[in-house]
């Protein structure tokens, strides 16, 4: 796989990838709003996020 390529589609929107672009760090307030109130966990990872379509593996939280 090329430097340039993800692993799957829509991976450029998961919180690991943005993470390892230091994007917590740049954009606190932008990060903050996908993991604010989560719903879905990572099984991959174990982030957390609001919307699936932020993680690799999602997985809905239960009460």
């Amino acid at each position: 796989m090329a430097n340039n390529e993800m692993p799957h589609i829509g991976h450029d929107k998961h919180l690991c990838y943005l993470t390892n672009l230091d994007f917590h760090n740049k954009n606190p307030q932008e990060y903050n709003k996908l993991v604010k109130n989560a719903v879905f966990v990572c099984q991959n990872c174990g982030r957390v996020a609001e919307n699936a379509i932020n993680l690799c593996k999602p997985v809905k939280i239960s009460n």
